[in-house]
């Protein structure tokens, strides 16, 4: 996430590389640097090499990996983890990976992805680096999970986390696909058709490395999608129906939560690049979520009401933490763009105010996972299986549906049953017993159960609300213990989906039961605490 206008991804003149020559199959390779010489090479080692454009015709010839069927919420480890991560390897952070993945491992997380931004310098200088930095950390802290993962800079749009599980050379490809599809890189940022198609061109040669064997699994979840407004809803169903078993879905809560100006840092206006038809309100976030996953019935429920799914994460997006006393030495104005990286940050002493949390200090995503391995939590993300929370509100979460002769289906999951059957509801929720980062016991106030029909695909691509979607129950829990509750949907008769969210109930919309407008200054947020569950479907057969 950029903090200043100095560094807006938006500016795509900054450091534009150009078409990559070594991607061009009308170029010998005696035409080439020894450098890009050695990028073809890698790209015909991978099976890759004049796989782009063209490849989008096949987009989607691997099956989507979609979601679990069966299998109650207990039987899978409930893994905390973040997707977005700052490091001394980004143009504007500080701290080495080390310091992160410790951090981390410190507030409870299980899983942890690097996401350090897209740049020419990132590309140059800071792959290999990287890399070598995440596996001394693999080392050091055996029971933490780290991916070295990137934060693109997405053509046409703004960000997305990107990352690989089983790559034969992941620093390879990692390198290769930041210098083919990074807008900062190829100076593809404005908002255009020929960059969108940019865009799913990177989806494209995505699916192409799991084909061809270069990489096992890869995730693209799209970062911040309302800060500048830059996403429209075609282009959101776009990624996601292009490659469902790759781009899955997206931040429901941003990082940045103490940001003094807006939480998330979201105090923007539409610009020139933004999609016209978002209005002032979907800018502000709404309880610290981004408004496309908290407006009732707005840009999230229109996806779920096709039917699809299409998941929601939170993360850190953590670049510098707010009461830590490091800071960046002072390094000449083109540092980064001739190092690829800043140096280790030094002790003031003396704490600072940010925008960030540490990685599981204040949000984090919980994500049902087979085992403790890179692939099972992978599988769990391309599933759904996830719930985010902030502030310790919530320390479990077990949602489960049932019907007559089904078994148990969680987060993420389809329960198919038949026309005029019964469809049951479980909750299990166990509240904070201790205190967060900011010395409360945050206290869960209400639970709200959320049901959206199933209309099926939007003939409208840039449809941003759906209509029949409603709170059917608030449940209030009672004392100091887990929180249970159930609910009956009676006599079926359509497809729906449910979902999940709760609060500590300390701030809503005037009278209403909504999370209110994050608008005016931010002074902290850790009294307007929110949880949310992705969805489960019901399909319904029969007469």
């Amino acid at each position: 996430m950029c903090r200043t206008a100095a560094h807006d991804h938006h500016h795509h003149h900054d450091h534009p590389l150009g078409g990559p020559e070594y991607a061009d199959v009308g170029i010998p390779d005696d035409a080439l640097s020894p450098a890009d010489l050695g990028r073809r090479s890698f790209l015909r080692r991978v099976g890759l090499f004049g796989v782009g454009a063209a490849v989008a015709p096949v987009l989607g010839g691997l099956p989507a990996a979609a979601t679990v069927r069966g299998g109650g919420s207990r039987g899978y480890q409930w893994l905390a983890g973040d997707h977005h991560i700052h490091t001394q390897y980004s143009y504007d952070a500080m701290y080495t990976i080390e310091q992160q993945v410790a951090g981390g491992a410190g507030h409870g997380l299980d899983w942890m992805v690097i996401t350090d931004h897209g740049h020419a310098a990132h590309e140059k200088f800071a792959v290999e680096s990287t890399y070598a930095d995440v596996l001394a950390s693999r080392g050091r802290h055996p029971d933490m999970l780290v991916w070295q993962g990137l934060e693109l800079n997405v053509p046409g749009g703004e960000h997305a986390t990107v990352f690989f599980d089983g790559a034969r050379d992941e620093i390879g490809l990692l390198r290769v696909f930041e210098r083919l599809f990074d807008s900062r890189v190829n100076g593809t940022g404005a908002s255009s058709p020929a960059n969108e198609a940019k865009a799913l061109e990177a989806l494209a040669w995505l699916d192409a490395a799991l084909r061809s064997g270069a990489a096992g699994q890869a995730l693209f979840l799209v970062n911040h999608v309302m800060r500048r407004g830059r996403y429209a809803p075609h282009e959101l169903r776009a990624f996601r129906d292009a490659a469902p078993y790759i781009a899955i879905g997206m931040e429901g809560s941003p990082g940045a939560q103490n940001e003094i100006r807006a939480r998330g840092d979201y105090n923007n206006t539409p610009d020139a690049d933004s999609w016209p038809g978002w209005r002032q309100e979907h800018y502000p976030t709404y309880g610290g979520f981004d408004s496309a996953a908290a407006i009732l019935g707005g840009m999230w429920d229109s996806m779920l009401a096709e039917g699809k799914g299409w998941w929601i994460t939170s993360n850190s997006d953590g670049h510098f933490y707010d009461q830590d006393t490091l800071t960046r030495p002072a390094v000449p104005a083109d540092w980064y763009d001739t190092h690829g990286r800043y140096p280790d940050p030094v002790d003031t002493g003396l704490p600072q105010r940010h925008a960030d949390f540490w990685p599981g200090q204040f949000s984090r995503t919980v994500v049902g996972a087979a085992s403790r391995d890179y692939g099972a939590v992978m599988e769990g993300l391309r599933a759904g299986r996830v719930w985010v929370g902030m502030g310790g509100l919530v320390e479990a979460l077990h949602v489960n549906a049932h019907a007559p002769g089904n078994g148990q289906v969680t987060l993420g999951g389809r329960l198919t049953v038949r026309r005029g059957d019964d469809v049951t509801i479980t909750v299990h929720a166990e509240p904070a017993t201790r205190p967060n980062a900011a010395g409360q016991v945050p206290r869960l106030a209400r639970i709200d159960l959320i049901r959206g029909a199933v209309t099926g695909a939007q003939a409208d691509r840039d449809a941003a609300t759906a209509a029949d979607v409603r709170v059917v129950r608030s449940f209030e829990p009672r004392g100091h213990g887990p929180a249970r509750f159930t609910y009956r949907f009676r006599d079926v008769r359509e497809p729906f989906y449910v979902r999940l969210r709760g609060t500590d109930g300390n701030r809503h919309a005037p009278g209403s039961i909504e999370p209110a407008a994050d608008t005016g200054q931010n002074d902290s947020p850790w009294g307007d605490l929110w949880f949310y569950a992705n969805p489960i479907f019901v399909d319904v057969t029969g007469g």
